[in-house]
């Protein structure tokens, strides 16, 4: 559920250069989104325009790809997964027409493929479209996305890093932020952001920049500054959802639980987003509003079913919230055959807690180590350690991750974090 992104010095980057060379001491969207930024033209714009087009022109390969990609489009800011079927149907029929050389629809199809959380297929699509064409930024773009959740960490970089080499865009410096963020080199990643904010081309671009930067504010704790930048995202494009769940998040950690709320709802009433769903869930259950909370893991779960029966899987996101709440022994299976297709950090530190819950501490540890082989420093992750170190008797490892988790992001969650600090004044009044 958590967004789901290597360094180039400050001086290198205001120099203007722009590759991972030039990026080498600077930068999960990814993503939650990782990716091109928000078109200016609204997707439906786009569709009802090539609909139109096709009736006349039903043989045109180039317009049938861009049709189907316009669909994923539509389905990532919508939410609604029934689109994915649609956005095939198109994509094949351009395959259909041109199978030969047609970069547009096999990038459109590892687009789609990500989506659906299908990296392994997604991958195969980004290689046939590069290997078509070895200048096709964008393929490059899908690529790394799928290498960045397939666990191919170094395969990821080096194709961010020839997305920079071709196009040094919004798309590609966010891409950049991530994958340093996923390092722990969140200073750097901030510096790729502002690269985006710099290069970016449109009202929307600027607001997706502002947003992924509120986003890393608020992993680094800085909730007033994460704030600020989800507010001016907001003033860029009043209609960007995620800054508006941004905003809520922030206000959460502030103790702005009324506005948080409402924030939240309205967010949730015009684009009813797992991620939003769940975190209004744990916000509303760390308030004592116990029915309420449930309420929206109830809509959380109908919404998997939907992406389920759309050909998405997510036996991740699934797996995370089975393991908070529901059936940690259902959390275990799901997150073992995820495991079993890519071997992510998201993945290992998701898997480790659910055999924490399902009391398999020792098995639980090696993973929780391994979700930090990047250096990744998201509280999440080392309050999972932390607790698991401390399930096993490592009380000095659980204080050492739990001080930084806290450290990192005092309020990560409204329900973890003050698990986090019950726990560490537990353990430092055993010493």
């Amino acid at each position: 559920m958590r967004r789901l992104a290597l360094i180039a010095t400050a001086a290198v980057l205001c120099a203007g250069l722009t590759g991972f060379a030039a990026l080498e001491h600077t930068t999960d969207s990814a993503p939650t989104e990782v990716g091109a930024a928000r078109t200016a033209s609204s997707p439906t714009t786009v569709i009802s325009k090539l609909q139109e087009h096709l009736r006349r022109q039903p043989s045109d390969a180039a317009s049938w790809a861009q049709l189907g990609s316009a669909y994923v489009e539509h389905a990532r800011l919508t939410v609604d997964p029934t689109l994915y079927p649609k956005a095939e149907t198109a994509l094949r029929r351009s395959l259909t027409l041109r199978p030969d050389g047609n970069t547009a629809a096999q990038t459109g199809m590892a687009g789609l493929a990500n989506a659906r959380h299908q990296f392994t297929q997604a991958r195969t699509w980004a290689e046939k479209a590069v290997g078509g064409d070895p200048y096709a930024w964008a393929a490059y773009g899908a690529l790394a996305d799928a290498l960045t959740q397939l666990g191919d960490d170094a395969g990821a970089q080096e194709a961010v890093q020839r997305m920079l080499d071709l196009h040094p865009s919004t798309a590609s410096f966010t891409r950049a932020s991530y994958t340093l963020e996923l390092q722990g080199r969140n200073s750097e990643a901030e510096q790729a952001l502002q690269r985006g904010l710099q290069a970016a081309s449109s009202a929307a671009d600027r607001a997706f920049c502002r947003h992924y930067l509120g986003e890393l504010a608020f992993n680094s704790g800085a909730f007033e500054k994460a704030l600020e930048h989800h507010r001016k995202a907001l003033a860029l494009d009043p209609g960007y959802n995620a800054a508006l769940a941004g905003a809520a998040r922030a206000e959460a950690a502030l103790g702005r639980t009324a506005q948080a709320v409402t924030d939240y709802q309205t967010a949730i009433a015009r684009v009813p987003q797992p991620q939003y769903v769940l975190e209004l869930g744990e916000l509303l259950e760390s308030l004592g509003r116990t029915a309420e909370a449930r309420a929206q893991y109830s809509v959380l779960e109908a919404e998997q079913k939907l992406f389920a029966a759309n050909g998405v899987v997510d036996d991740l996101n699934l797996g995370q919230y089975q393991a908070d709440h529901g059936d940690p022994q259902l959390a275990v299976t799901l997150l073992t055959a995820e495991w079993g297709r890519r071997h992510s950090v998201l993945v290992a530190d998701a898997l480790s807690w659910a055999l924490h819950r399902a009391g398999r501490d020792a098995e639980a540890l090696p993973l929780a180590r391994e979700a930090n082989r990047l250096g990744w420093r998201d509280a999440t992750l080392l309050y999972h350690r932390g607790v698991i170190e401390q399930a096993v008797g490592d009380d000095r490892a659980a204080r050492t991750d739990l001080t930084a988790a806290l450290a990192a992001n005092p309020g990560f969650s409204p329900l973890r974090a003050p698990d986090a600090r019950a726990r560490l004044a537990r353990l430092q009044g055993q010493r």
